[in-house]
């Protein structure tokens, strides 16, 4: 059975979160929110977050997930359901900065930061409801400078590669506006 995945890319501020969350109304379904996102000490990110989750219906359920974003997707993931994961890109972020390598220069993906793709891959492919996947789409720009951007952009672009390819839609948000680029 293909699982019933739908993917949305878009730079910031496309109106890729809104988009996924009006699919998510749309369906019809009981939502569980995955969010990725860690908060710490960041007043104008804190503003953001606020944002979305006054956006959100107050009867969705909400699991965040900064790291186990597998363990978190298997939890909720159940038929006549719908998964709203918002996004990939804050889960890489949190996987390749963590405090402990906070003044660390990586040059490779840790093999923790392995495993994890391969679980949610996994999980992906598992899936038995309505999964919603959000992220940035970073790659249109030119070769950032340093190789811990480097590194950053070429991870998040192999992964969305992997999700858009599990998916049976996928969308590409542009200044609010959906271009479908599958299903």
């Amino acid at each position: 059975m293909t699982p019933d995945l739908t993917f949305i890319l878009g730079g910031a501020r496309s109106g890729k979160s809104a988009c996924a969350e009006r699919l998510a109304a749309e369906s019809g379904l009981p939502v569980t929110y995955i969010a990725t996102a860690r908060i710490g000490d960041d007043a104008e990110f804190a503003e953001r977050v606020r944002h979305h989750r006054e956006r959100r219906p107050a009867r969705w359920s909400l699991v965040e997930a900064p790291l186990d974003l597998a363990g978190a997707l298997r939890e909720a993931d159940r038929a006549g359901h719908c998964v709203l994961i918002d996004c990939l890109t804050l889960w890489l972020a949190n996987l390749l900065f963590t405090s402990a390598s906070a003044n660390e220069e990586i040059a490779v993906l840790p093999d923790s930061a392995r495993e994890a793709f391969a679980q949610f891959d996994a999980a992906l492919a598992d899936t038995r409801g309505k999964v919603i996947v959000v992220s940035n789409e970073i790659g249109l720009g030119v070769v950032p400078l340093g190789s811990v951007t480097r590194l950053y952009v070429d991870e998040l672009g192999r992964l969305n590669q992997r999700v858009a390819a599990a998916s049976t839609r996928a969308t590409l948000m542009i200044a609010g506006l959906p271009l479908a680029l599958k299903g």
